[in-house]
């Protein structure tokens, strides 16, 4: 079956990946002339790379790391040694680490945190522990119905003391979903803590070796490709177009550089869109359809990721770090954590600006004086004297809308893969999905996806189906 997929995102190219496996021909078509979506990265003049964000995998993601198994890839994952590293503001360039001993789950990260003697007190402990254990002993769905609190509400119901709030989980919040925690689902942050607590190397930290596009999305698109399915850039969606029964006809193809627009058929369609241009392009009759009216409830959030090229080093630090600046959320010397972008005598620090709705409008000259600003509060031996540091050069890019922002409510307005269309799927980090929206959400969907239509549509003769609903276990430590 020929299956056409609007997106060449995660989402959309591991959807092809495992239709391949299932034995179905994808095509992806991708609107930019670049791979990745929401982890696309360019090449400068100068042969450098900058990229859509900062992208730190976990142990905790055990679809990414499958399909990077499968794709023979995963030695490309450099891990980092299983630790928290935060920044300490009435410290300047002072850092705090929660080194997490190789022991069982959960009394590893519980070690951990007991050890830690920087950023809380023992009372303080004791009471974020007591707070933490309806979230780990009374299951999913207990986590699922905290969803209608804030994050910063359900701690304060659970007693955490503010410091708690202000000193980890501020830096954690706008880490995983560009958000505060005032503003942020407690499902979506107890879903996170849940697996880095039930999971032995969950809050393990991996950097890809390069950049996303060439040392991640390229190897799947080979993979399709030598299986008999496509991927084609700059073909963008410009309309979908339907049959008289609301099915989908055709997918129309916009023609670029003054060539004829295309009529691009199927038997299957998928949207593998962000939900922001997805409630665009929504033909007219189904948008008086529930399913899709729900959407309305899903927005994306706006970031901003920054990368800076400084003529010295600033930190030898090979980790992701959290800033804990108003400011900022997190950053890594990518000099130090990435092989490709590596340089003894030089930092490219790569740093995550948010919430970043108050600048999204800004210019870039506005955002990187203000990013050098928190710089010197975080590297002060650097930045002060007669010789400070010297910026060399810049890179700012700005996502308008990147992933589905996760406030209070939102779990009930995410579809299902499977849409009342009955030739018509979705991929996509905000369908629902046991993650959030991540890089790991976006391969899970992909896979959801693609295990939905081969079970709708079966292949005669695949022996590749099981690797779609039973992947096996890996393990981060030996990754």
């Amino acid at each position: 079956m020929r299956v056409a997929i609007a997106g060449a995102g995660l989402a959309g190219l591991s959807c092809a990946k495992y239709l391949t496996d299932a034995g179905h021909t994808p095509i992806v078509l991708e609107s930019r002339d670049v791979l990745g979506g929401l982890v696309a990265a360019w090449k400068d003049s100068d042969g450098d790379w900058y990229e859509t964000g900062l992208h730190a995998f976990f142990g905790a993601y055990p679809n990414m790391l499958q399909l990077l198994k499968e794709l023979g890839i995963e030695d490309r994952l450099q891990w980092k040694e299983h630790t928290l590293i935060f920044n300490q503001p009435d410290k300047p360039g002072r850092l705090s680490r929660f080194d997490v001993p190789d022991i069982p789950s959960p009394f590893n990260v519980i070690a951990s945190i007991l050890r830690n003697k920087d950023m809380l007190t023992w009372e303080q402990k004791i009471r974020f522990a007591i707070g933490l254990l309806p979230a780990v002993v009374r299951g999913q769905k207990y986590v699922e119905d905290m969803d209608k609190y804030s994050f910063l509400e359900w701690l304060k119901r659970q007693g955490v003391d503010e410091r708690v709030t202000s000193d980890v989980f501020i830096a954690a919040c706008k880490a995983l979903t560009f958000v505060n925690p005032d503003e942020v689902s407690a499902t979506i942050l107890l879903t996170a803590l849940n697996r880095f607590l039930q999971e032995r190397y969950g809050s393990k930290i991996a950097f890809l070796d390069g950049s996303p596009t060439e040392r991640l999305c390229s190897p799947i698109v080979d993979y399709i490709r030598e299986r008999g399915g496509e991927v084609r850039l700059n073909a963008p969606l410009k309309e979908i177009l339907l049959n008289a029964d609301g099915t989908v006809k055709a997918y129309l193809i916009r023609g670029l550089n003054g060539t004829e627009d295309e009529v691009f058929t199927a038997d299957v369609y998928v949207s593998a869109m962000s939900v922001d241009p997805l409630k665009v392009m929504l033909p007219k009759p189904w948008k008086q359809m529930e399913f899709f009216k729900k959407l309305e409830g899903l927005e994306g959030v706006p970031v901003i990721n920054l990368h800076l090229w400084f003529d010295r080093k600033l930190t030898e630090i090979d980790h992701l770090l959290f800033s804990r600046s108003p400011l900022l959320s997190v950053y890594a010397d990518m000099s130090n954590t990435c092989r490709e972008y590596a340089n003894p005598n030089r930092s490219m620090l790569e740093l995550v600006l948010a919430p970043a709705k108050d600048w999204i409008a800004k210019s870039d000259e506005e955002i990187v004086a203000a990013t050098i600003a928190e710089l010197k509060k975080l590297f002060p031996d650097h930045f002060g004297g007669d010789n400070p540091a010297t910026l060399l050069k810049s890179h700012v890019v700005k996502t308008p809308r990147s992933v589905y922002k996760a406030t209070p409510g939102r779990q009930q307005y995410r579809p299902a893969q499977v849409t009342p269309i009955a030739n018509f799927y979705l991929a996509g980090s905000y369908t629902m999905q046991r993650y959030l929206g991540s890089m790991e959400g976006a391969v899970l969907s992909g896979k959801l996806t693609a295990q939905a239509i081969s079970e709708a549509l079966p292949v005669a003769n695949s022996s590749n189906l099981q690797t779609l609903t039973r992947p096996p276990a890996t393990n981060a430590a030996t990754a």
